[in-house]
């Protein structure tokens, strides 16, 4: 019964939520792992599940160190779970209405000065076809703000190097043009003319998607974050590296330069500002310059 339930679940998040293939992931994983708690702990159906079950569901996972972001999606994936059960009427109740979801401590969040971005681009060897195209993969996600999903899900015609854009599919599936700057469509063009024809060789097919890897396929999410890490190691920059820190740097510094919210909001491609104002954080030294200029006995 609960295997049905989670494929018309899943179903829903598809055609009317028009989910990410990762979102939906996760959900399953979540469902999933509390369908296992409570044939192990509460050996009861999950129509039967109580507001006490999910207490003692939640005392499990603290007890298992489990971050409080990590807790807050559980916690909603088996609210939205049980919402879509309640109005199918597959179950009476939704018991998870009456759970309060834990309070998450909002932090600042990570990126690169501008010093260390060029330290990671002068570290990038280019006289490979690898290193051209890590070149050009780092200017489109640090020029461009785009997600790491939204990057390896970019295919050829979705460049459009005479308007200077990109076409990006979010999160919703939902399409925006992108601007691209000279930098990373210089970096592009070498990679497309001379690096992706090279890696192309290795593949059984034709690929239409932009970034390859060496054996001629689309990079996924983790191939992405490898190449990453590796080039941080070589630039001997102290800060960790990931495809969002990379947003959060196009984001901030964008802002820093005067850049106004709205349009940073459009750029990355947020359907609500709130999510765009944890960038509204400024560096120490653009709060220095501001100070200097605008207080009179500075």
């Amino acid at each position: 019964m609960i295997d049905q339930w989670i494929r018309l679940f899943t179903e829903y998040l598809q055609i009317e939520k028009r989910a990410s293939v990762h979102t939906i992931k996760n959900y399953k994983k979540d469902l999933h792992d509390f369908c296992e708690f409570s044939e192990q702990h509460l050996r009861k159906s999950i129509a039967a599940v109580s507001y006490a079950d999910i207490r003692e569901y939640l005392t499990e996972l603290h007890s298992s160190s489990y971050a409080r972001t990590t807790v807050a999606r559980k916690l909603s994936s088996l609210r939205s779970f049980w919402s879509f059960l309640t109005r199918e009427g597959l179950v009476k109740d939704n018991p998870f209405q009456m759970v309060t979801t834990p309070k998450i401590e909002k932090r600042l969040p990570s990126f690169f000065y501008e010093n260390e971005m060029q330290s990671i681009f002068d570290s990038i060897d280019t006289t490979t076809p690898l290193g051209i195209r890590n070149r050009a993969l780092v200017e489109v996600l640090y020029g461009t703000g785009i997600r790491v999903s939204e990057c390896t899900g970019l295919n050829l015609a979705d460049y459009d190097k005479e308007l200077g854009t990109i076409l990006v599919r979010g999160k919703g599936r939902k399409e925006r043009y992108v601007p691209i700057g000279s930098y990373a469509m210089d970096a592009l063009h070498v990679y497309l003319t001379e690096s992706r024809p090279k890696l192309l060789k290795a593949a059984k097919e034709p690929a239409q998607a932009i970034f390859l890897s060496y054996r001629g396929r689309c990079l996924n999410d983790r191939s992405i974050r490898k190449i990453l890490n590796k080039l941080v190691d070589d630039a001997a920059v102290s800060s960790r590296i990931s495809p969002h820190v990379l947003r959060h740097t196009f984001a901030t510094h964008l802002l820093n330069e005067g850049a106004d919210l709205r349009t940073v909001q459009e750029l990355l491609g947020h359907s609500d500002l709130s999510a765009t104002q944890i960038y509204t954080h400024v560096t120490k030294d653009r709060l220095r310059e501001v100070y200097r200029n605008a207080h009179p006995r500075a």
